[in-house]
């Protein structure tokens, strides 16, 4: 497996969560749309031809590794247009006066600030749904919520910093029996665990999150959802999303897709889970009583490791440790720290919240990186 060149000579990378680096295979999957394939997918000519083909071959390559249907895939620019589509467009094609909405405040900032648009510009009515002390969502707090004027509900398959894993399947029952449609952000969870998106309305899928490049994302869709376009224009993307398509990004993200389906089905993610719990042991046996998991422990993510260790601010840490690329979840803001609303939300205190440090592993994670990184932060915080 080659390894990017980004990562040869850099600090130790555990911010996958943050961004992939991009495959070399994904890499050599655009060249031809970069160079002699450049065709307009659009045309019925030679060239537009052969891109119209490698259009339809990655559509197939998503749909592969989501369990579905290639029809049900949209190519869009980015998650956050995904997220945007699949809110804001349902919202507004649900001809409801005044629309109620179904969220919960862990969500990335993307569904966050589209409910909100919608409140402020649309008059529509966003409920935001407790989690307990892990993050997760209770599904009888959803189906208490629905009113007959809820039209979405939209809860992330996993959290990005605590990689909290939400009951999706039992979320997407409860709004199917009301009627109501089910949106996922699912950019953490596609490519690090099996998903299966047979029973869901709306699944956001990202590119740079399972290592292809940004600028390239998702929706997939369940046939007859009714959606308004964020885009208006030529028709593409089933009308859905207008704008000659970006064959070279698509080509990346269905290569990306394939490599994930590939990388899941020989035991990537245990290997991954393995490096990233010997990480947790090594930093608990060195520092015993001050390493703090933040999140539930078996409902998550294989890849991250979020800790919070008495006596060192998560930001702190990271500055002591310039050998390791990783992250926090506070906000700073004129040099003043905040804890992450992500753990606020799950009722943690200020101090454990500032002192929360996200490591997220990845597919050139190796044991070497593990060992290296525990003793680099065990040394910053003795």
């Amino acid at each position: 497996m080659t390894v990017p060149r980004g990562l040869l000579d850099g600090p130790i990378y555990l911010d996958y969560n943050a961004t992939t680096p991009i495959d070399p295979a994904v890499t050599e999957s655009m060249l031809p749309y970069l160079t002699a394939e450049f065709g307009n997918p659009s045309s019925t000519h030679h060239y537009g031809r052969e891109s119209r083909i490698a259009l339809d071959h990655a559509r197939d390559q998503v749909a592969a590794l989501l369990g579905t249907s290639a029809e049900r895939i949209v190519f869009t620019g980015s998650g956050s247009e995904a997220d945007n589509l699949a809110i804001r467009g349902t919202v507004l094609a649900s001809g409801v006066g005044r629309p109620h909405v179904i969220t919960q405040p862990t969500e990335h900032p993307a569904v966050l600030q589209a409910c909100e648009a919608l409140r402020r510009w649309h008059n529509a009515e966003v409920t935001f749904l407790p989690v307990d002390s892990d993050g997760l969502v209770d599904p009888a707090d959803l189906a208490a919520a629905i009113t007959p004027h809820t039209v979405l509900a939209s809860v992330m398959a996993a959290n990005n910093e605590t990689g909290a894993l939400q009951p999706i399947d039992e979320l997407a029952r409860v709004s199917r029996e009301y009627g109501v449609v089910f949106h996922t952000d699912a950019a953490q969870a596609i490519g690090k665990i099996p998903f299966d998106a047979t029973e869901l309305d709306l699944v956001t899928v990202v590119g740079h999150k399972i290592y292809a490049p940004k600028g390239i994302g998702a929706l997939c869709i369940w046939p007859g959802v009714p959606l308004e376009p964020l885009v208006y224009g030529g028709g593409q993307e089933h009308g859905l999303r207008a704008g000659t398509e970006n064959v070279a990004l698509a080509a990346a993200l269905g290569a990306a897709a394939e490599l994930a389906a590939t990388d899941l089905a020989t035991g990537g993610h245990d290997r991954i889970r393995a490096l990233r719990d010997r990480l947790h042991h090594l930093l608990a046996t060195a520092l015993p009583g001050r390493v703090h998991l933040n999140g539930p422990e078996t409902a998550r993510l294989p890849n991250t490791l979020n800790i919070s260790i008495d006596g060192v601010a998560g930001h702190e840490l990271l500055a002591a440790t310039p050998q390791i690329a990783a992250s926090t979840g506070s906000a700073c803001h004129s040099g003043h720290h905040q804890p992450s609303p992500v753990l606020t939300a799950m009722g943690m205190d200020a101090g454990r919240g500032l002192g929360a440090l996200r490591l997220s592993l990845g597919r050139w994670t190796t044991t070497e990186d593990v060992d290296l990184a525990a003793h680099h932060i065990v040394a910053a915080t003795i």
